[in-house]
């Protein structure tokens, strides 16, 4: 019998193929008292399963063949170092030796306490990276309880097959890509996790989120997987398997030609150039995004240095991780985010009991605790302004919402300059400062900001959001997170009218950036600067090259002024297809 189950996209392509269940197994720890005459023999049981959980990272590691995007590997390497981190590799023991409770139920206090740290966060990224946090929770508490039950597939039963998993760690992800797996699906997991993202850097087809699939689904089950939907068909019938392979050929043959505009220009089809950057969260995922043709890096987020540890990073610390990123991109450009953290993600950890905020989304984050906690700004400040004398480098402020927090934030830059030429160090004098336009009240203010900053870059995450007052990862309003509300385009088109009447550039590094569907109304709107996620930068490069401004900027017009939905829709439609 033929059915669907229906997912979250988390990586474009199609798979069609027979299914291999994969039964990772999610450990459940129990509490047990423990005599005091056992507790540093349980201190040294978990110590063993944490050696042990890092000796199977470090094996996948030595397995992914030379040659592979350094990118790849970093991904590893985040589990690593989480493992390593205090949060996790110590703050247990003090659970067992305390509490006098047994390894398992120990490190279940810990990783509950990172996961709620990680649930209050509002921004949806940053949310999922307790993804992380479980994979390498699972992998010790596996281990603590006995080792692995069950390995994973060996090459020739994975070759082809779409894997369905209740979840896989990025390692799990990377051993499967050489296997020659072709497509994958979980019950868990979100478009940001970073196996989504790594689904993404391999191409290889991926649908997340699937509730019940494993339940669905046997091993040797025919399905085709549709990535870009988020869809499964279950026991396709011919005809539906012939349309989907007839898609996957032609999405092949467009892949390949526009794996062919990676050396070319961005320019549009009347002759205007455009900035095409990446975002990026690590140093080595800036190399495959400028192979594939990226001017620069148009977003760093620097969250991922200060997130599960106890201590904040130095200023040294973060120094280093900024220039190796200025360093690979030989000379192309980079904007460095000031951390966007807040009062409910705590960098040094969390525990049970510990107060947050009831709406974390309009409390202490970002800019709001930079200049609170000037402790953590001044060092990433410092760390900046000196990683900008060996190459072009941007610093922007997230979250900016009033004239009085720029004024603190620019003299907190003048001051910190000056502790930097008395220690003798070298910046870029005249490095450019800009804000991310992400709060509604400083797009209508845009102008202001523009005549006192450098740049400006617009963050649609969060614009949208506050806009229209929904959390999209929230199921019950998502339907409402609409990036043509006409409230966000006139917030969206004020913001790139402001850049463009006092002279400096505006870029858009939100998600809607990397959205081809929006591509030709941005341009429309006149936006000329785009920073995408690195998996999107082929595809509106290529609709860029397509794009002729004239006729968009006049669709553009009669999208601004429709007052229903269904237009809009019907007008988009109508532009991408080369309405004129």
């Amino acid at each position: 019998m033929t059915f669907t189950i229906h997912g979250i996209s988390a990586s474009k392509g199609i798979a069609i193929g027979r299914v291999r269940v994969v039964d990772r197994g999610r450990p459940e720890a129990t509490e047990r008292t423990l005599d005091p005459s056992q507790v540093e023999a349980e201190v040294e049981r978990f110590r063993r399963a944490v050696d042990a959980a890092g000796l199977d990272l470090r094996a996948v590691k030595a397995r992914i063949p030379e040659g592979t995007r350094r990118e790849i590997a970093a991904f590893i390497d985040t589990h690593l170092l989480m493992l390593e981190d205090e949060a996790i590799s110590k703050a247990p023991i003090t659970y067992i030796r305390e509490m006098r409770c047994n390894a398992e139920w120990a490190l279940k206090l810990e990783r509950d306490a990172l996961v709620a740290v990680f649930d209050a966060m509002d921004d949806p990224y940053l949310r999922t990276r307790k993804d992380d946090v479980e994979h390498v929770v699972n992998r010790v508490q596996i281990h603590l309880q006995g080792g692995p039950r069950k390995k994973p597939p060996p090459g020739d039963a994975a070759t082809g097959r779409i894997i369905c998993a209740d979840d896989l760690t990025p390692a799990d992800t990377v051993l499967m890509q050489h296997q020659g797996v072709a497509g994958f699906m979980t019950e868990f997991g979100g478009p940001n996790s970073h196996t989504a993202i790594l689904a993404r850097s391999l191409n290889i087809p991926a649908v997340v989120g699937l509730h019940r699939s494993a339940a669905l689904l046997r091993d040797g089950d025919e399905v085709v997987l549709d990535g870009r939907e988020g869809v499964v068909i279950v026991s396709p019938a011919d005809v539906v398997k012939w349309f989907y392979e007839r898609r996957r050929r032609g999405i092949e043959r467009i892949g390949a030609a526009r794996r062919k505009l990676r050396s070319t220009p961005t320019v549009t089809a009347d002759g205007e150039p455009v900035v095409l950057q990446a975002n990026v969260e690590l140093p080595g995922e800036s190399a495959g995004a400028v192979r594939d043709g990226a001017a620069g890096v148009g977003l760093y987020r620097t969250e991922f240095l200060f997130m599960n540890r106890r201590e904040p990073p130095d200023e040294q610390e973060q120094f280093e991780a900024y220039s190796e990123l200025v360093a690979a991109l030989k000379g192309a450009p980079v904007t460095i985010r000031t951390l966007d953290l807040g009062a409910d993600k705590q960098v040094d950890g969390a525990r049970p009991g510990a107060p947050a905020t009831s709406n974390p989304a309009l409390g202490l984050r970002a800019v709001r605790l930079c200049l609170k906690e000037q402790s953590l700004f001044r060092p990433q400040i410092r760390a900046i302004l000196r990683a900008s004398a060996s190459g072009p480098v941007r610093m922007m402020i997230p979250m900016l919402a009033t004239t009085t927090e720029l004024d603190q934030v620019l003299r907190i830059v003048r001051d910190c300059k000056r502790e930097l030429d008395a220690r003798d160090e070298l910046y870029d004098t005249s490095m450019p400062v800009g804000a991310m336009i992400e709060v509604p009240a400083a797009a209508i203010c845009a102008d202001i900001f523009a005549r006192r900053l450098d740049f400006l870059s617009i963050g649609t995450n969060d614009l949208i959001q506050y806009t229209i007052a929904i959390d999209r990862i929230d199921d019950e309003v998502s339907y409402l997170y609409d990036p043509l509300h006409p409230a966000v385009l006139r917030l969206v088109a004020t913001t790139i009218a402001a850049g463009r009447k006092a002279g400096i550039p505006v870029a858009m590094c939100g998600e809607m950036a990397g959205d081809a569907r929006y591509t030709k109304l941005l341009l429309g709107m006149g936006l000329r600067e785009f920073s995408v996620h690195p998996n999107a930068l082929l595809e509106v490069k290529q609709i860029i090259g397509e794009t002729r401004v004239a006729p968009a900027r006049k669709f553009t017009r009669r999208i601004l002024r429709s007052t229903y939905s269904t237009t809009r829709l019907a007008l988009i439609d109508e532009l991408n297809r080369g309405g004129r």
